[in-house]
């Protein structure tokens, strides 16, 4: 079990005092989670001691940085259980590496008319690189519907990998907003059934639960480090290695590179091939701590100690008048809570929590598509983690209360 009051002590932010003089009260970890002392040390021991670039320096701080920045590649290839370090990718972030994927494996493999499947719950990160791709080279876009009941039509999938023929699937592995978790395993299975890839934007679910790409045989994995007590500026992209040596470069430039001649050039090897210039060398090293964090903990532990908290958040929220949540009631799903207080806009109540010390975050979460589907403008989501309690949940309740009598 997770102690979620012992784990509050080695996250510095969140020992200060909001508007209010009580503890913050963070709940917009979907946006981005709060860094523990370990991980805010590791950025600042590497420029105190081996601050220095990576791969030819042949100096011993140059050798140490190079050591430690493979070191945390070796962690997130056992973190996610792939095959081999050379599947994994470093880049800015999710997005980026979503983009990776739409821009080299796509426009080497895609032609006019051919299909990519997506959800109506995407993040817009795995909705526009795709429509970038449909203006360039003319694919189709496709998208998997989601029922009233806020999950996603299995039905509807299974005769769009039939009748549609994609060549790729890409869907979110947890729902940003409505905390739906879908049949990743499933799915995979059955679009290679239908010839097509699978992609998965593992944004919010890899943070949050035990993900192993071999068992779920996902071809591409995207996910971020800030959104798993890591640094900004760092994200991944898993690939199986024969898609990746068969994919054309993303990026050129100085590392990525084999030989260059005036005229030509040659590509690395993986993964140096689409890690061109100067990496994020501190936030890689940081990531490693907090990979370590959450491995001591445990990502089973992780999962069940935040669905026991959603439930009992779910509970209470259930309580306040007007309140409405957006996604499943019950069942497998994420810690993203969404939700609307009739007769006040979402960026009111968000505002007014935030006085209250109460951390949420209002809008269309970069799922414009997805509140259109249910239309609605906006919701209010609290998105729970690791150092979040029922004390949490309690003061979350306490200030909708108070807004809903301070609007009538």
């Amino acid at each position: 079990m997770i102690d979620s009051t012992k784990i509050l002590q080695d996250f510095p932010l969140l020992q200060q005092a909001g508007p209010d003089g009580k503890r913050i009260c963070y709940l917009d970890s979907g946006a981005t989670s709060q860094k523990p002392q370990s991980v805010i040390d590791a950025v600042t021991n590497y420029y105190e001691q081996f601050n220095a670039n990576v791969h030819r320096g042949i100096y011993p701080i140059s050798e140490r940085a190079t050591k430690e920045t493979e070191s945390t590649r070796n962690k997130i290839r056992d973190f996610i259980h792939a095959a081999a370090s050379s599947e994994i990718i470093f880049t800015r972030n999710a997005t980026e590496a979503i983009n990776l994927v739409a821009r080299s494996w796509g426009e080497a493999n895609l032609k006019a008319g051919d299909t990519v499947l997506l959800s109506e719950m995407e993040h817009h990160s795995n909705l526009v690189p795709w429509y970038m791709l449909a203006e360039k080279i003319g694919i189709k876009v496709e998208f998997i519907p989601v029922t009233d009941e806020f999950l996603l039509d299995m039905d509807a999938y299974h005769q769009l990998l039939k009748s549609r023929a994609p060549k790729l699937v890409s869907v979110t592995g947890m729902s940003n907003v409505l905390g739906t978790v879908p049949p990743i395993k499933e799915m995979v299975r059955e679009a290679h059934a239908a010839g097509a890839l699978f992609l998965m934007d593992g944004a919010q679910s890899v943070p949050h639960m035990s993900v192993d790409v071999q068992d779920l045989d996902v071809d591409f994995l995207a996910f971020s480090a800030h959104k798993m007590l890591g640094p900004t500026g760092l994200g991944f992209l898993y690939g199986k290695k024969a898609l990746l040596n068969a994919m054309p470069p993303f990026l050129g430039g100085g590392d990525m590179i084999g030989k260059v001649h005036l005229g030509s050039f040659t590509c690395a090897e993986l993964p140096n091939k689409f890690e061109a210039g100067t990496p994020s060398i501190a936030e890689e090293v940081s990531f490693g701590a907090a990979i370590d964090y959450l491995r001591l903990l445990g990502m089973d532990a992780v999962y069940e100690h935040e669905r026991q908290l959603t439930a009992y958040a779910i509970e209470k929220l259930r309580e306040i008048p007007g309140l409405k949540i957006f996604g499943p009631l019950e069942g497998a799903r994420g810690s993203a809570v969404s939700f609307t207080l009739d007769y006040v806009h979402p960026h009111d109540v968000a505002d007014i929590l935030g006085s209250r010390g109460v951390c949420v975050r209002a809008g269309h979460h970069c799922a414009m598509p997805l509140h259109e589907r249910f239309r609605v403008p906006a919701t209010t989501r609290a998105s729970l983690y690791i150092y979040n309690n029922e004390e949490d949940i309690t003061r979350l309740c306490e200030a909708l209360l108070y807004v809903y009598k301070l609007f009538g």
